[in-house]
């Protein structure tokens, strides 16, 4: 029961993340399950088990707000979901041993993805021609297949590409990678269920991820309008780099001298890069006007959207 509760517990944490980010909660639970010692392809398999409903639940309220743009959906998706079936066959036939730094290194490049993207200011483009297939079909194949193997990364990979591509506002961004993350969940689940069998998915970890983010989705909600999403996200960021450098450095067999200097490099980039996201906070809010009574209609609408 113990157990459980500290596995609800992660879920709760990794959709709190992913509802102020607007992605890092499979890359988030599946570094914590892993941690706890579950299998890297368990892991995996029950992390996505669970998204099934986590992102069913976000891509309808997307919806709702108006934030998915269904053609990116349309053709982001469908390859998105042959990469991610690919992915979970792939990580279910390896063994523990390989699959253990195969994954960690997957998740230790997303966490410093997340260390530099939240250290700096991304300036969003909207506008222009639209997406064209031959641009989202390989990145969904690519993010989806990252995904499966690592346990997490559709958001981290698909969300920036598209950002940078000065194409489509923030909002239609995270709404359409969000919605387009209910089929990698799924067919990264059946191609789990194909690799593993059932006995592949630990069923009370699914359960008590899933309760966790439900729990976790309304506390989001407010959560993103009390703490700022670029010190959460170099805060989580520095621990995904430090706690997967851990498990390579075991993985290798690293001498303990050589160990501890890692971690002081990777806690000191850690305290550099969370002091960036600050300068570069203050910068924003200094910089942002203030908002006037007739303005009050527009900021209700964007907090909704935001949870």
């Amino acid at each position: 029961m113990r157990r459980l509760l500290i596995l609800a517990l992660v879920g709760l944490v990794a959709q709190l993340v992913d509802g102020a980010l607007g992605m890092a909660y499979g890359v988030t639970s599946t570094t914590l399950l892993l941690v706890a010692g579950v299998a890297p392809a368990s892991a995996s398999a029950s992390v996505h088990l669970a998204e099934i409903g986590t992102t069913l639940a976000s891509g309808t309220a997307h919806w709702r707000f108006g934030n998915v743009d269904w053609r990116v959906v349309a053709r982001i998706a469908v390859p998105g979901a042959v990469g991610a079936f690919a992915g979970a066959t792939v990580l279910s036939s390896i063994s523990t041993e390989t699959a253990a730094p195969w994954m960690a290194g997957i998740l230790l490049a997303l966490g410093t993805y997340l260390l530099i993207r939240f250290a700096r200011p991304v300036a969003a483009r909207p506008g222009g021609r639209p997406l064209r297939t031959r641009f989202l079909a390989p990145l969904g194949l690519t993010a989806g297949f990252i995904d499966a193997t690592g346990g997490g990364g559709w958001g981290p990979v698909a969300t920036p590409a598209l950002l940078v591509s000065g194409r489509m506002a923030p909002r239609k961004v995270i709404g359409s990678v969000d919605t387009s993350e209910f089929l990698i969940a799924v067919a990264a689940s059946i191609g789990f269920l194909i690799g593993l069998g059932s006995q592949g998915f630990i069923f009370p970890i699914v359960g008590a991820l899933l309760v966790g983010g439900l729990i976790a989705a309304p506390i989001a909600a407010y959560l993103v309008r009390i703490v700022p999403a670029q010190l959460l996200g170099a805060a989580v960021g520095g621990l995904i780099v430090l706690t997967n450098s851990r498990t390579l450095l075991r993985v290798f067999e690293v001498s303990d001298g050589v160990r501890y200097a890692v971690y002081l490099a990777v806690v000191a980039a850690w305290a550099v890069a969370f002091w960036l996201a600050l300068r570069v906070l203050r910068r924003t809010t200094r910089s942002e006007p203030t908002p006037t009574p007739h303005d009050h209609d527009d900021l209700a609408l964007i907090d909704a959207q935001k949870g």
